[in-house]
């Protein structure tokens, strides 16, 4: 019989085979599976049961102290939040009251008893209750009622810490009860899963006879190939399905590669030369190839980084990651601002949005440590300002001031009009700087040195100075409080002729 199984295994096809494979290693599967879930059933209804009981009484406990208390502070001080408080908290005890368990043939005796007790008690106390806070406070008989409600209350509390203690004595017992079978479930689980182990391993050398095998030896033979050494029998395998003919075949092709080998190696010389010459073309088109990407890579300009950018910005949208997409929309409004803008006079209102998408992505950056302000009482369009003068102003606050504070801190820019200027006072609230440093940036602006001053604080000075007549900047900080830039800009009067 054992013999007739064998051959009838190297009988049938790879697919039969495959199929009655997965077949036995599905039912074996399954039946672990089902196994383990009943086992895993058992155990977790039997404490799901004890768990559920303990939770609905230690809930019912806590409620029952809840409305107590609430009950207490609507009596001292009848408010409408008070009240609202009084009503939250019966109605949890109310429900928790009726989820207890109330089966006398699930819970037994003693714990029906004590439950039937609570809802009676609870249903009379419910009543008084309710008739208490009808009355008035100064009528004669609220004291006293108010005292019994107060035992009502106790002897329901005592209620409900014994249903507690017998609840957790009878799942106690229960526990016991089990105890034996969750000792014997570890065996059970070992004993099932080394029997599926053996039946898997069975099956699995079952397959490996019928494919591994031959696929190995195979192997072996096609590395020696590789090496030119066609020495060695013909592979011979048992198998009489898809495997045997692909054996059969293989050998035919180890013969015909033999001959295939030969006549290769008479024309190995001439491939090589023509090999040779080939390389050299190639080479020479990888040069060209190369140059002509260079060309190309000179010919890209600024619109290529603003059209990728709004193409990443489209793909945000489209995929609804609206923070992506401003954050993108924001760094392109920079780049194509820093790169496009030749003129040296610009509105307000476009450096104002420059410093508004700056603003965005320092904030993105340093989320609620940063904030931000604008506060203009001129119209922006009608204000015309040197280009690139409020950014800078803004960065340097964000890395010199507020960076550098813990706590971060804020900045508001104001601009307003004076007589026939108009004033912008970037102000923060960081770390600020000494009066000896304030003062040294003061002089060295009023002495036309920039030097000492900063590449961003010492441009803008000297823009601002060159450009108009009457223009200023000036600097105020305390230590610890912050700083404030306050730029003077002529809008009446003529400017410096080589600005014009």
């Amino acid at each position: 019989m054992l013999e007739y199984v064998k051959n009838l295994w190297f009988t049938i096809s790879l697919k039969k085979k495959l199929g009655a494979f997965a077949a036995m290693v599905i039912l074996v599967m399954g039946l672990s599976v089902a196994f383990n879930l009943r086992i895993m059933n058992f155990s977790l209804d039997s404490f799901n049961v004890i768990l559920q009981d303990n939770s609905r009484c230690h809930d019912f406990q806590e409620a029952l102290e809840l409305e107590v208390s609430a009950f207490e502070s609507y009596v001292r001080s009848r408010t409408q939040e008070r009240r609202e408080e009084y009503v939250l908290a019966c109605v949890r005890t109310k429900r928790c009251l009726l989820s207890l368990p109330f089966s006398y043939s699930q819970i037994g005796q003693e714990r029906y008893a004590r439950t039937w007790n609570l809802r009676n008690g609870y249903e009379s106390y419910s009543a008084a209750r309710d008739l208490l806070l009808e009355m008035d406070p100064e009528e004669d008989g609220f004291v006293p009622e108010l005292y019994r409600i107060y035992a009502m209350q106790s002897y329901l509390q005592n209620y409900a810490r014994r249903l507690v203690q017998v609840t957790l004595k009878y799942g106690n017992a229960s526990y016991q009860e089990k105890v034996s079978v969750f000792y014997d479930m570890p065996y059970l689980i070992l004993i099932f899963s080394v029997v599926m182990m053996i039946i898997v391993m069975g099956l699995t050398r079952l397959l490996a006879a019928a494919l591994v095998s031959p696929m190995m030896k195979m192997a072996h033979n096609a590395r020696k190939i590789a090496r030119n050494d066609f020495s060695g029998q013909d592979l011979t395998v048992p198998n009489r399905d898809e495997m045997g003919e692909l054996v059969k075949a293989f050998n035919k092709m180890k013969h015909a590669t033999e001959g295939y080998i030969n006549t290769l190696k008479e024309n190995n010389e001439m491939a090589e030369l023509l090999h040779k010459e080939e390389l050299e073309k190639i080479e020479m088109e990888k040069r060209l190839d190369a140059a002509r990407l260079e060309l190309l890579k000179s010919q890209i300009n600024p619109h290529f980084l603003f059209n990728t950018l709004n193409m990443i910005a489209c793909m945000a949208k489209l995929e609804e990651a609206a923070t992506t997409e401003r954050m993108i929309a924001s760094m392109s409004n920079l780049f194509r601002y820093n790169l496009k803008t030749s003129e040296q006079i610009v509105p307000l209102e476009r450096e104002l949005k420059v410093v508004q998408d700056y603003m965005y992505l320092q904030q993105m950056r340093f989320g609620s440590r940063i904030g931000y302000e604008c506060k203009a009482e001129v119209d922006p369009n009608r204000v015309l300002v040197p280009a690139f003068t409020l950014q800078p102003v803004v960065e340097n606050a964000i890395i010199h001031g507020l960076s550098k504070k813990e706590q971060g801190g804020k900045i508001v820019i104001r601009i307003w009009r004076k007589g026939g200027s108009v004033i912008i006072s970037v102000a923060d609230t960081g770390v600020g700087m000494s009066q000896q440093r304030c003062r040294e940036l003061s002089e060295a602006m009023q002495g036309s040195r920039t030097s000492g001053i900063g590449i961003g604080l010492g441009n803008i000075y000297q823009r601002i100075n060159t450009m108009y007549k009457g223009g200023g900047l000036k600097l105020y900080s305390r230590e610890g409080s912050g700083t404030v830039v306050q730029m003077t800009i002529p809008q009446d009067a003529e400017m410096n002729p080589a600005q014009q």
